[in-house]
């Protein structure tokens, strides 16, 4: 697609304002998912994260806001997208391409990070979105179990790959990795207290040996239920949205 026109644009603050982003007002819009997936990322300084269908950048920037000193590289697709990208900090190197045609340069490289927030709808079993950038975004066009492949490549010895996902794609998820990852741990994300779990965060080790490790459920929400406007988030989470801290699990 073309470029966005400048009044189809917003710029909003993230990490309580640590880190402001261009996005499209319509379409796609980054929301907490990445911004979550980027605290639990136990990165380095100096260390190589890439990206698998970064979008405007907002998992991979949040992340190079908490810890400094990383490589940063991210792959994406839609041409306005990789721009708006490369425009959110021009030090992050942003690569326009298919997942499944990357460039020989690229494929060539080894990571100590690997992150993806996949579309999460397969289209089999659902309706696209009128959007086409978002449902670029959102609807499974590369199958689940490439993601997870492409990002197994990519990692170095004892490098980390993280997925963020609905909860239903989990077997999907673990099935899909490669013999040579282990160390798999899943932090369920569930609203409230009493509700099910909606997301999960999974990350598994190149060579990784350790056991399978399913974390209790991280709560998003103080209460039951949904009572008055205004920000409910326990403190734990408000303390990533607002003010980029890490979320170890």
């Amino acid at each position: 697609m073309q470029s966005f026109d400048p009044d189809e644009l917003t710029y909003d603050a993230f990490l309580g304002g640590k880190l402001h982003l261009w996005q499209p007002r319509k379409g796609y819009r980054a929301g907490v998912d990445p911004v979550l997936l980027a605290a639990t990322v136990p990165a380095a300084p100096g260390q190589r994260v890439l990206e698998l269908g970064c979008g405007v950048g907002a998992a991979s920037l949040c992340l190079g806001a908490r810890v400094a000193g990383l490589s940063l590289t991210g792959v994406e697709v839609q041409q306005a997208y990789a721009e708006l990208a490369r425009r959110n900090n021009p030090e992050f190197e942003v690569i326009e391409a298919d997942l499944a045609a990357m460039p020989l340069s690229l494929r060539q490289r080894q990571f100590d990070h690997v992150l993806a927030n996949p579309p999460y709808f397969d289209r089999a079993a659902s309706i696209a979105s009128e959007d086409s950038t978002r449902e670029t975004a959102m609807g499974e066009q590369t199958p689940l179990a490439k993601w997870v492949e492409i990002a197994a490549k990519r990692l170095a010895p004892k490098g980390q790959a993280h997925f963020i996902h609905r909860a239903e794609r989990l077997p999907d998820l673990i099935r899909a990795l490669p013999h040579d990852m282990g160390s798999i741990e899943v932090l369920p994300i569930a609203p409230r207290i009493g509700r099910m779990t909606e997301l999960i965060i999974l990350r598994a080790r190149k060579s990784g040996r350790g056991a399978f490790r399913l974390c209790a459920p991280l709560i998003m929400h103080e209460g039951a239920e949904h009572i008055a406007d205004g920000d409910s988030y326990v403190p734990a989470i408000r303390a990533v949205l607002r003010a980029g801290a890490a979320l170890p699990f």
